[in-house]
């Protein structure tokens, strides 16, 4: 049978099962009990009271609750514009949250959550059959702790989603793939396909085009290079699956035509397509370089650890057997996924997860294959000992600002750093340190330790300090602008979890009397200026960058 199983070769670790220490620290990192700690400490701890984020967040967050609000679940809004960014799936799973659990933090972060528990059991159970128990441990465990993946499974946006309908996609690629070379009946071929097309067809309605382009790409190299072009064929011509396909997205966009005409198609499919892949929106990236340059960033704590493997992998897939053709699958997926947005006008971090399933499951087949210890714990070690030098890069950041938004976040930030934090993050660089020094611990597992301190490290240390700094602030005054009751309109600033806090859609125009304009608190000046003779900002709020005032008439000395 052709299986996927195999695992790297590399050197054996027997001697450190001579410290009574090194075992039980194998066993619990192979038991359940450190998935749930991971899970709960990457995906959760936290996620139910921190505020929401801007913009993504809070964009996310106030469109669906202006759709429940209106009682349209066809057409997305955003503070009463339309909003074309994303297709409707995650608006409806977030609207399904939000009617149980209430608008909330944990409410609006709820579904993703829940995409990403079933995208690491995907992934478990992927290398399940096409490995073994150890490996799917492992590969769960990176996939918990790896550093942007605890960003997007908290965070109440569409990428949790996507990379799990993604991830079920592939996998049923390759498990197609598989039956076929075995030669399996047409029954069990059929219920794959039908299984990658509904993915297909729920990742369109998550993101769009991206969630079919990567899979039929991917796909057509990997069973080219395998000789299977004609399996790849019968797949991509399987009509019952592109009726499946056409059955779960056609529906919404008869009914978002209907309601709005074409303006979602020229929007999304244009703007937020097209136009994003050729020309640099918001500008974020557009350089060749982009992705080598954060992909370091991106998959902390593990970095090291494919780049100590990586001449591994680059030697089985010079194979001929069946683990090779495995290993070329997942590399192909990784490298597709990189070059194509490296290649794009928009860049952002987060892209890359959409090729980084892969490359958890690469790391766990090659645990073993260690031998430059130092390279493996080297990133993680710089990127700690950045953390431990933090609060005092930002009191020296704060000495040299002058701009006032600037100056108003870093004072911010370096107050809320000048605690416990000073020398709470320098323990974990020490710890990450003794780690890397601990020869009898095998690489792999120091590193998920490192991991794990990384996550309790964000969850308890950096997320409250830094969220609390940049949107604190904005809840306060969200929260304050709602008991008052008074209209509310926004000046220049782009914080749209104000309009979920406060409930209300908040257009942006200049304020008249009797309304509270929210703005940053350095433009409250362009504000004053646009007033009609005779009126003036009182602030009703004001903390760091953000003022809440209110128009009123001029008191006559």
């Amino acid at each position: 049978m052709l299986r996927g199983g195999g695992e790297g070769g590399g050197l054996p670790y027997n001697a450190a099962m001579n410290s009574r220490l090194v075992p039980s620290i194998e066993r619990f990192l192979l038991s359940p009990f450190s998935l749930l700690l991971a899970l709960f400490v990457a995906f959760f701890l936290n996620a139910y009271s921190l505020p929401l984020t801007d913009v993504d967040e809070g964009a996310f967050s106030e469109a669906t609750r202006e759709m429940m609000a209106r009682g349209n679940l066809v057409s997305p809004t955003l503070n009463d514009a339309p909003r074309h960014d994303k297709p409707i799936l995650i608006y409806w799973a977030q609207a399904a949250s939000v009617a149980v659990l209430g608008v909330s933090e944990i409410g609006f972060r709820l579904p993703s959550i829940i995409f990403a528990v079933l995208w690491m059991l995907a992934l478990y159970r992927f290398c399940l059959r096409h490995g073994n128990q150890m490996t799917a441990q492992v590969a769960a465990l990176v996939m918990a702790l790896t550093l942007v993946v605890g960003f997007v499974a908290k965070a109440a946006i569409a990428d949790a989603l996507l990379n799990l309908l993604i991830a079920l996609a592939m996998f049923g690629i390759y498990d197609f793939f598989c039956a076929c070379r075995e030669g399996r009946g047409p029954a069990q071929t059929r219920r794959l396909l039908i299984g990658v097309y509904a993915a297909l067809g729920l990742g369109f309605l998550a993101k769009g085009p991206v969630a079919v382009f990567f899979p039929l790409l991917i796909s057509g190299l990997f069973f080219v290079s395998a000789g299977a072009w004609r399996d790849w064929l019968k797949a991509v011509f399987f009509w019952p699956g592109w009726l499946l396909f056409l059955a779960i997205v056609v529906p919404w966009h008869v009914a978002v035509y209907l309601d709005q005409g074409d303006a979602f198609f020229r929007g999304f499919y244009l703007k937020h397509n097209i136009n994003r892949y050729a020309d640099t929106f918001e500008g974020h990236g557009g350089r060749w370089w982009y992705y080598f340059a954060v992909t370091p960033l991106i998959l902390l704590p593990f970095t090291g650890w494919l780049f100590a493997v990586v001449g591994k992998i680059a030697g089985q897939l010079r194979q001929s057997d069946s683990n090779a053709l495995f290993e070329r699958f997942l590399v192909i997926w990784f490298v597709v996924v990189f070059a194509f947005f490296s290649s794009s006008g928009t860049q952002l971090p987060h892209y890359l997860l959409y090729g980084c399933t892969p490359v958890f499951i690469l790391l766990a087949r090659h645990r073993l294959d260690f031998e430059r210890r130092w390279l493996a714990f080297l990133p993680m070690i710089l990127f700690a000992l950045l953390l431990a030098v933090l609060p005092e890069v930002l009191a020296f950041a704060l000495g040299k600002t002058t701009r006032p938004f600037e100056f108003a976040l870093i004072s911010g930030l370096t107050a809320a750093f000048a605690d416990e934090a000073r020398w709470l993050l320098p323990m974990l660089a020490v710890a990450v340190i003794g780690l890397a020094f601990w020869r009898r611990l095998p690489v792999w597992q120091g590193l998920v330790l490192a991991g794990l301190l990384q996550a309790l490290t964000v969850a308890f240390i950096i997320a409250p300090r830094v969220i609390g700094v940049t949107q604190g602030p904005v809840r306060e005054a969200a929260m304050i602008a709602r008991q008052s009751g008074e209209p509310v309109v926004a000046w220049r600033i782009i914080m749209p979890s104000f309009s979920v806090y406060r409930q209300a859609a908040t257009p942006t125009r200049v304020p008249e009397l009797g309304q509270l304009v929210f703005t940053r608190t350095d433009r409250k000046h362009e504000v004053q200026a646009l007033l009609a003779p005779g009126l003036v900002l009182n602030n009703v709020y004001q903390r760091s960058f953000v003022t809440l005032a209110r128009v009123e008439p001029e008191r006559k000395q």
